[in-house]
């Protein structure tokens, strides 16, 4: 993926700031940057956008070839094009030489009114100002846009959770063909835990492109705890939560899945939280088209769970369901819309989750999650994973 399929312009949130410019620094692990450049290098660069709509990039000088290729920005500066060696000399600081180039293109566009996200580096702020620029940190113009993915988005991400759930099912898989031996799940002859099941989710990503970090495979009581990673060995009628929010090597995208699964015979409270999970996400996916505001989907679920007489987040509870409904996927694992109490309206593009959960620290955690997309007229669910609890 090199560029979106819609030219990029934020020129009118500009000119209600009163600024000249927009001004990013930073690498290709900050989303805003990727989105707006679409070229992907570890080292920093900066992105400049002024309110006529124009675009640049400052780069290093090794990577203005590969940034001609692969940029969506076609103006392309390198550090040598603003005398970087000479102001290097000049300053004795490498940093402020670098500041001294940001100025250089700033004073070429005859920007001297600056906005930056509010992430900004400071010190590069400080030094800008000493030099006559007026800075000013605004929310950022570009978390918005990506809420809402084009057609060329919507099938990356498509591919990353085909991914995801070729890893689940390998998971689920591992569960499935363990036997019971004194409590212990074991899996051909060996005691199964969460990290067994871990590399076996990340080989399978690997294998597919994809990467993911922090993966939950939480087993027994401390699936309660909704962030908890897991760890050690897996036990025979309790509850394992395994949750994968897996990323695209390449164009850096993510998708993302739970379900909650128990090898051998649930408890009643267990089996009955199952149900009312399942029943909440149900009714909410149901729920999903343009329009819709987010917080009706999340009172729409605490209705359930409190229906079923579980305690809810709504409540001020800090046990049952103890967080949002679910938040919007792209190029950050949590972006807009955030589905929780929140009068946003969804809007077609959206790609949100849909994850009620319930958590109970003397019985465990349940959890289910589908990826949506939010289409013309309703929905689109991009998860194929059953959703079996026993097996």
């Amino acid at each position: 993926m090199t560029s979106t399929t819609v030219p990029i312009d934020i020129s009118g949130l500009l000119e209600s700031h009163r600024s000249d410019v927009y001004l990013m620094v930073g690498n290709s692990n900050n989303a805003d940057i990727y989105y707006a450049t679409r070229f992907f290098a570890s080292d920093e660069f900066a992105y400049f956008h002024t309110k006529g709509a124009a675009e640049t990039i400052l780069v290093s000088d090794m990577e203005k070839g590969r940034a001609e290729i692969e940029s969506r920005v076609s103006d392309i500066r390198t550090l040598q094009d603003c005398d970087y060696r000479s102001k290097v000399k000049e300053r004795q600081d490498p940093f402020l030489a670098y500041c001294d180039c940001l100025a250089h293109i700033l004073q070429k566009e005859g920007a001297r009114r600056v906005a930056v996200p509010r992430d900004f580096p400071y010190y590069i702020a400080q030094t800008l100002k000493e030099e006559g620029f007026s800075i000013e940190a605004i929310k950022s113009p570009f978390a918005q846009l990506r809420s809402r993915k084009d057609p060329i988005e919507i099938k990356t991400i498509k591919k990353v959770q085909d991914a995801c759930n070729t890893a689940m099912k390998a998971a689920v898989e591992m569960v499935r063909k363990s036997e019971d031996v004194e409590g212990t799940l074991n899996y051909h002859g060996f005691a199964l835990t969460s990290e067994i099941i871990r590399k076996e989710i990340d080989i399978t990503l690997l294998e597919h492109g994809c990467e993911a970090e922090s993966t939950i495979v939480a087993g027994g009581t401390g699936s309660a705890n909704p962030h908890w990673v897991g760890t050690g060995l897996l036990k025979a009628n309790e509850p394992i939560v395994i949750d994968i929010f897996p990323r695209s090597k390449r164009e850096r995208y993510y998708a993302d899945m739970s379900r909650t699964v128990l090898k051998g015979e649930p408890s009643e409270k267990l089996a009955d939280m199952y149900e009312a999970v399942l029943a909440a996400q149900e009714i909410a996916i149901e729920m999903v088209k343009p329009g819709v505001k987010c917080s009706e989907i999340h009172n729409k679920v605490c209705d359930v769970f409190k229906e079923k007489g579980y305690d809810t987040i709504r409540e001020g509870s800090n046990v049952g369901f103890i967080h949002s409904t679910g938040h919007g996927v792209g190029l950050e694992i949590h972006e807009l819309p955030f589905v929780g109490n929140s009068e946003v309206a969804l809007e077609e593009g959206n790609v949100i989750t849909i994850e009620p959960g319930l958590y109970y620290p003397d019985v465990g955690g349940i959890r289910l999650e589908d990826m949506v997309l939010v289409t013309s007229d309703g929905f689109e669910n991009l998860t194929e994973m059953e959703k079996r609890f026993v097996y």
